[in-house]
């Protein structure tokens, strides 16, 4: 038996991997440990999308490597996008690691990392890094789209959703133990279903998830605008058990970036997609994501970015600086745009969301809500209602109270906004 560490970078869809690793692990008979300095063996589960999360793989695999010295590691093992991209140039220039896999090699562990009992049992368990009461359920792998900046197809081949009743069965057993909150990932949740079923099946696979009986919360992230229209907003909106939340990246609004981004739509048809939800379900928690100096990126194009976000208010908005990925069509393409031209851009859009941020979550005060509790510290206990998804949007604040435990729902009414969270207080 090893003692085993390992670090996840990236997102949650990197995370599912890893909890896979570390299921197959357990079953070996391996013990998995948090202090990177008592591990055998150490796993760093790489992310390369972008060349700041390139940066921070690197300097994590050197971080892990010191642990040979300082530590009682033996082993270095590197999986994820980045090994499965790099690996050539990885394996000359980090002799430290020891062993590199891609991202569809994890169940080679067995027979690379031996264990007590030989190999891993057939179908391991995930072994979550999310608390007990919350879990991401990956319906697909891949992507299709062929965006021109974008590595991730380059990495992980198109589009492969999982067989819905697979998803049914691995959603189960999650809530069986204790998962009350599933939220939905892939690279492109709403083109689920079109590689096996030829349609897109993304309402139908909910509407199954929902009749899991303990399951409170069922949310979706990443779906891609062309694929968003009417009947899926619609659809969530009707079953009380999926969160009124659309997480929708955009990436740009300007027809001609998003022709050159090779991203299917219009501005057209996600100004119709908008204007339904603020007509029909204002309810809604609206998420995207934006990304400023594409090539080519006027100031002109940029305003419009800025102006429609003024006209069509997010809840909660993301946002990177272009970074032109090796083998990506926009790589070479002209009109790249000096990195301080991308800050400052970057740095006045974030400055603006703040400010609707701010503006959104005043329309919520005197609301009531269902909050998911997740922690107390300070007399302050943090939670997520259906308005917040986990790990990348705010909070609820609520006075301490001494019955407050991870994974409780209480009722609360809304009492303040803040930039990005909210103040509460608990209804008896």
């Amino acid at each position: 038996m090893s003692e085993i560490g390992v670090v996840s970078l990236g997102c949650a869809k990197n995370r599912v991997d890893t909890e896979r690793m570390l299921g197959i692990l357990e079953g070996m008979g391996h013990r998995i440990v948090n202090d990177p300095g008592e591990a055998s063996v150490l796993i760093v589960n790489t992310c390369g999308f972008i060349e700041p999360a390139k940066q921070e793989s690197i300097n994590t695999i050197l971080e892990m490597a010191a642990y040979k010295k300082t530590g009682r590691c033996k082993t270095l093992v590197v999986t994820g996008c980045l090994s499965e991209r790099y690996r050539k140039e990885l394996t000359e220039g980090l002799p430290e690691v020891d062993l590199f896999l891609g991202v569809h090699e994890y169940e080679k562990l067995p027979e690379l990392l031996p264990g007590p009992g030989g190999s891993a049992c057939k179908s391991p368990s995930r072994r979550l890094t999310t608390p007990f009461y919350s879990a991401y359920l990956r319906i697909g792998d891949g992507c299709s789209n062929r965006c021109a900046y974008c590595a991730i197809p380059l990495i992980r081949g198109p589009l492969h959703s999982v067989p819905m009743e697979q998803l049914v069965g691995e959603a189960k057993a999650l809530v069986d133990n204790g998962v009350s909150e599933l939220t939905l990932i892939a690279q492109d949740t709403s083109g689920y279903g079109v590689d096996l079923y030829g349609k897109p099946m993304l309402l139908p696979l909910m509407e199954e998830l929902s009749k899991l009986p303990a399951l409170r919360f069922l949310r979706v992230l990443y779906t891609y605008p062309d694929t968003v229209d009417t009947e899926l907003v619609r659809g969530i909106a009707e079953n009380e058990k999926i969160c009124n939340y659309l997480d929708m990246p955009l990436q740009h609004i300007d027809d001609e970036i998003l022709r050159r981004m090779h991203r299917r739509g219009s501005r057209a048809h996600i100004e119709r997609v908008l204007a339904y939800i603020r007509e029909n379900e204002p309810g809604f928690t609206l998420r995207t994501t934006m990304m400023v100096g594409f090539p080519g990126e006027t100031d002109a194009q940029f305003q419009s970015m800025l102006d429609f976000l003024r006209e069509y208010p997010f809840d909660r908005l993301g946002a990177f600086a272009f970074s032109p990925e090796e083998n990506t069509a926009a790589a070479n393409m002209p009109g790249q745009i000096p990195e301080r031209v991308k800050q400052e851009r970057l740095s006045a859009l974030m400055k603006q969301q703040k400010e609707i941020s701010r503006a959104r979550n005043a329309l919520r005060v005197g609301q009531t809500v269902e909050v998911l509790l997740e922690g107390t510290r300070n007399g302050v206990t943090k939670g997520r209602s259906r308005a917040e998804a986990p790990e990348v949007d705010g909070a609820i604040l609520l006075p301490a109270k001494p019955h407050h435990r991870p994974g409780m729902y209480v009722r609360a009414v809304l009492t303040q906004a803040l930039d990005y969270d909210m103040r509460g207080e608990e209804l008896p």
